[in-house]
């Protein structure tokens, strides 16, 4: 499998790529990312539903633009808004983000993309891996992410509180496909 590429380039090289290949703008690189699995795709269109069925007063997007701290620019799989954007990148952090793990990104969204979510304020971290068949949710809390809820094939089933609405989870409704 292909994995991530950096390239050089300026925010407005950055700008002007046709839309296609994910492309994030990181301290003047441009991170690519090969297309995603039928497993990601899949899981991120079911918890996408699930999440716009629980938080009907907030808008649920995927690979949206997010303007973050120290000059980038990330797309996480699934992000959920108080509103829609006034521009091209979201500006105004959102309230949770999800990551769908897959082999070629694993590491840049368990490490590097985790720290600078936590500066941007994001409020939740959500980690869905379709290979390792589990569900992981953070908090942000003054001294980094705390967790809240974590699911897997022994613990299948969970809620947790988004924003004073409780969200219930079943890995069996987002895993359908397994790595």
């Amino acid at each position: 499998m292909p994995g991530l590429q950096r390239v050089r380039m300026s925010y407005d090289e950055w700008l002007a790529l046709p839309e296609g290949p994910k492309a994030e703008w990181v301290d003047g690189e441009v991170v690519m990312n090969p297309g995603a699995s039928v497993p990601h795709q899949d899981a991120s269109f079911r918890l996408t539903s699930v999440l716009r069925v629980a938080l009907p007063g907030l808008l649920v997007v995927q690979e949206v633009n997010v303007q973050l701290p120290n000059n980038r620019i990330r797309i996480a799989d699934i992000s959920v808004l108080d509103h829609a954007p006034e521009s091209f990148v979201v500006t105004v952090a959102p309230r949770l983000v999800v990551e769908i793990l897959s082999p070629s990104t694993r590491g840049e969204d368990t490490v590097r993309k985790s720290g600078e979510y936590a500066a941007a304020g994001i409020g939740q971290y959500w980690l869905l891996d379709p290979e390792l068949y589990a569900l992981d949710i953070y908090a942000n809390e003054s001294d980094g992410w705390s967790p809240l809820l974590h699911l897997d094939d022994h613990a299948p089933d969970g809620q947790v509180e988004v924003l004073g609405t409780t969200v219930v989870l079943r890995l069996a409704d987002l895993l359908v496909i397994r790595s």
